[in-house]
């Protein structure tokens, strides 16, 4: 078929199905920097909360260190027994977030949340 045979809703449907084909391909370029963006807001995000965590740890060690040096002026014990009631709150309160935590986090879930989740789980962890 020569160029003036050939039906011209043909012509516009291929030039239509090709505009429509190229948006997608932008569509999905973009997409993909969008997620490669994201990607590296939550690797940034979890240095960030790591660091936090960290230097809050550094400061409840200092906080305990200076709960222990007056905890023994003052009551005038022994290092030792003062050591063991720091240790025992400690445990107590690890005990009480642990339990809370888990109460909180326990509970039916939705298989599409569920889904969510490992997938999440496995994109943060960079496994197909």
């Amino acid at each position: 078929m020569s160029e003036s045979q050939r039906p011209k809703g043909l012509g516009a449907a291929a030039r239509v199905t090709s505009l429509a084909s190229s948006v997608m391909d932008l569509h999905v370029r973009i997409a993909l920097q969008e997620m490669d963006r994201e990607k590296r807001r939550l690797i940034s995000g979890g240095i960030f909360l790591a660091m936090g965590g960290i230097l809050m740890l550094f400061a409840l060690l200092a906080v305990e260190i200076i709960v222990v040096i007056l905890m023994k002026d003052s009551f005038g014990w022994k290092l030792e027994w003062v050591l063991l009631v720091i240790a025992l709150i400690d445990l107590s309160l690890a005990g009480l977030s642990l339990r809370v935590g888990g109460y909180l986090t326990k509970g039916p879930y939705l298989p599409e949340t569920l889904q969510g989740i490992s997938k999440t789980t496995k994109a943060v962890l960079g496994k197909s």
